[in-house]
C-alpha cells in the first residue's frame, strides 16, 4: 500500500483538511467506517447477538496489537481508559510506609494522579524535573533509592514528543528490582515497542489517537509475574476461569491478563480497532522496504525531521531540535507567545494541530506528506511576517 493508496483511505483528506493532531484524536479511515457498517448491519438484524464476531475481532486485534508492542496475546486485556488501567496497578500492589515511586513533571495527568493518590498509604512520589521537554535517563537514575518500588514514564511525552530510552530504564529497574510501568498512548503505532527486551512490567495505551480507532477502548499489558502480585480489587463475571458456568460462583481468576476484563467490553471499539490495525500491517512506503510498523515508524520520523528543519528555517525553535534521533517520535512542539492566535488562524485554514500549555503541537502520521508540512510552514511564515 503506497502513500497515495493510504491517503485514499482517509475521507477527511478529500475535504482539504491538513490534519496534524493525531496525538489528540486520530481520524477514522475507510477501513474503520466499513467495519462500523458491518457491525451495524449485524446488530440491526443480520446477527443481533454477534458475540462470535466480537470474539473473532478481539482475538485478531490482540494479535495485531502484539506486533506493535512485542507482547503475546494472553498478556493483553481490554480496558476503558489509561487512567483506570494505571489504577489497576497502583491500587493492586501492597504498599508500605516510605515506599517511593518515580515520575516526572511533564507526564499527562493519567500517569500522575493514580500514583499521587497513594500518598494516603505513606507512599512518597519523586517528581523529577525535565529540561526543555526532555526526561533524562540520568535524572531518573539519580533519584533511585532502596525504597523505590516503581518507575512510571510515557514512552513518548505528550507535550514535547520526547521518546524515552525504555531499554536503559528497563535495565535500571530490573537491576534494582523496581516495577517498570509505561504509558504508551503516544507511542504505539508510532514507534516499535518491545516490552520483553525493554523489561516493561506494565504498559497501558489508548486506541483513539495514533491507532485511529475510538475513545472508550484502551488496553493493558502485564507480565505474568506481576499479574500474580496484583491484589485485584475489582472482579466480575468475565474475570473468572469458568465464566460461562454462570451459576457456579467459582472465584478462580483466569490465568491470562483477561482476568482484568471484568465484564462486557467496548465491543464496537474492539471491532473498529481490529480494522484500523490493518493499516499498520499493510502499509508500504516507496522509500522503505520492510512494511508494517517498521515502515510507518520510518515515515513518521521522516515527517518529524522535515518539520523540525523547516521550522528552524523560518526562525522557530522546536523543543526537540537538538535531540538524538533515537529520542524522536511523531510530535513536534514549539513555544510561542501567540500560540492561541496561531492555532486559531491555522484552524480557519483547515490546518489542525493543538495548543497545549502555551505551545503549538503538531503530530503528523505516516500518511501525511511533505507537501502538507510545506503548506503549514508557509502559513506560519506569513503570520510571523505580519
Amino acid at each position: 500500500m503506497r502513500t497515495v493508496e493510504a491517503r485514499s483511505l482517509f475521507p477527511h483528506i478529500k475535504t482539504g483538511q491538513i490534519y496534524f493532531n493525531h496525538a489528540a484524536l486520530g481520524p477514522w479511515s475507510a477501513l474503520v467506517l466499513n467495519r462500523i457498517d458491518e457491525y451495524s448491519k449485524q446488530r440491526s438484524g443480520e446477527a443481533i447477538e454477534n458475540y462470535k464476531s466480537f470474539l473473532s475481532w478481539s482475538s485478531s486485534a490482540k494479535n495485531k496489537l502484539c506486533k506493535l508492542i512485542g507482547a503475546s496475546p494472553d498478556r493483553i486485556a481490554w480496558i476503558d481508559n489509561v487512567s483506570n488501567g494505571l489504577n489497576i496497578l497502583a491500587q493492586g500492589l501492597k504498599w508500605k510506609q516510605g515506599d517511593r515511586i518515580v515520575i516526572n513533571d511533564i507526564e499527562f495527568p493519567s500517569n500522575v494522579y493514580p500514583f499521587l493518590n497513594l500518598r494516603e498509604y505513606g507512599v512518597e512520589v519523586d517528581i523529577i524535573k525535565s529540561v526543555n521537554g526532555i526526561v533524562d535517563y540520568e535524572e531518573i537514575e539519580k533519584v533511585i533509592t532502596p525504597k523505590t518500588r516503581l518507575v512510571s514514564i510515557s514512552a513518548v511525552q505528550f507535550l514535547s514528543g520526547y521518546r524515552a530510552e525504555l531499554y536503559s530504564i528497563g535495565e535500571l529497574c530490573k537491576k534494582n528490582n523496581i516495577i517498570f510501568c509505561v504509558d504508551a498512548i503516544q507511542a504505539t503505532g508510532v514507534v516499535q515497542i518491545d516490552v520483553v527486551k525493554s523489561k516493561i512490567d506494565f504498559l497501558c495505551g489508548g486506541t483513539q489517537k495514533w491507532l485511529m480507532a475510538t475513545e472508550g477502548l484502551s488496553y493493558l499489558y502485564i507480565t505474568e509475574e506481576l499479574q500474580y502480585r496484583i491484589i485485584q480489587k475489582h472482579v466480575g463475571w468475565a474475570s473468572v476461569e469458568n465464566a460461562w458456568n454462570l451459576l457456579q460462583y467459582d472465584l478462580t481468576l483466569k490465568n491470562s491478563a483477561e482476568r482484568f476484563q471484568t465484564g462486557t467490553v467496548n465491543a464496537l471499539g474492539v471491532a473498529m480497532l481490529d480494522a484500523s490495525l490493518d493499516i499498520f500491517d499493510k502499509f508500504r512506503f516507496e522509500n522503505f522496504s520492510p512494511g508494517g510498523i517498521v515502515d510507518c515508524e520510518a515515515r513518521i520520523k521522516e515527517n518529524t525531521n522535515y518539520f523540525i528543519s523547516k521550522l528552524l528555517e523560518i526562525g522557530i525553535d522546536p523543543l526537540l531540535k537538538s535531540v538524538d534521533e533515537k529520542n524522536k517520535a511523531g510530535i513536534v512542539t514549539f513555544k510561542h507567545e501567540k500560540a492561541k492566535e496561531i492555532f486559531a488562524c491555522l484552524e480557519s485554514k483547515k490546518i489542525y494541530g493543538a495548543v497545549r500549555e502555551g505551545m503549538i503541537r503538531f503530530s503528523p502520521h505516516f500518511y501525511n506528506t511533505i507537501e502538507e508540512i510545506d503548506r503549514v510552514i508557509e502559513e506560519l511564515k506569513n503570520m510571523l511576517m505580519r
